[in-house]
């Protein structure tokens, strides 16, 4: 039989780990949200690249300084991780940092005593995404000429043919 003290620690520990196992699920929501958030902005940002660049020449720098709250460094990271990734549940539970790691984009160290190493992804994820974004609907309505579309088609059938066994019973 246990004692009251005995129980009062089973009870304890029961309770931190709920709370370990609560705290590490919303930790894991933020996480992708924090990611989903930059990605979103950067293909906002990249909207805006081409629209200022289109009327108002080279002129992108001084309006990421007007109107962009963050840095320079910060915009081009969230472009770059909009033009690498084309499906982010495959970066659930990693950090910004991480996930900018991960996809060899550059960012500043948080102290110079800390470093995490994190896997690259695999080279076929990083072209696959690559591809994705390549082909993503939003982007090809965006400046994509009929002759362009075309010449995807012809350019990727090859890939299509090979890759179509593997999807098909």
């Amino acid at each position: 039989m246990k004692t009251q003290a005995q129980r009062s620690a089973v009870d304890e520990i029961n309770r931190l780990h709920e709370e370990a196992t609560r705290c590490a699920e919303e930790s894991e929501k933020l996480l992708h949200a924090a990611v989903q958030a930059a990605w979103q902005a950067g293909k906002l940002l990249i909207n805006e690249q081409g629209r200022v660049k289109e009327t108002m020449g080279a002129a992108w720098g001084e309006w990421l300084a007007r109107y962009f709250r963050g840095t320079a460094r910060t915009a081009q990271n969230y472009m770059a991780l909009a033009h690498s990734v084309a499906d982010l549940s495959q970066l659930k539970g990693l950090s910004l940092r991480q996930v900018y790691l991960r996809l060899g984009i550059s960012t500043e160290p948080k102290s110079r005593g800390k470093h995490v190493p994190v896997p690259a992804l695999p080279a076929h994820v990083r072209l696959v995404n690559r591809l994705l974004f390549a082909l993503d609907p939003t982007v090809l309505a965006f400046g994509v000429t009929p002759e362009q579309r075309d010449a995807y088609r012809r350019d990727l059938r090859p890939l299509y043919d090979r890759l179509r066994p593997l999807f098909e019973p």
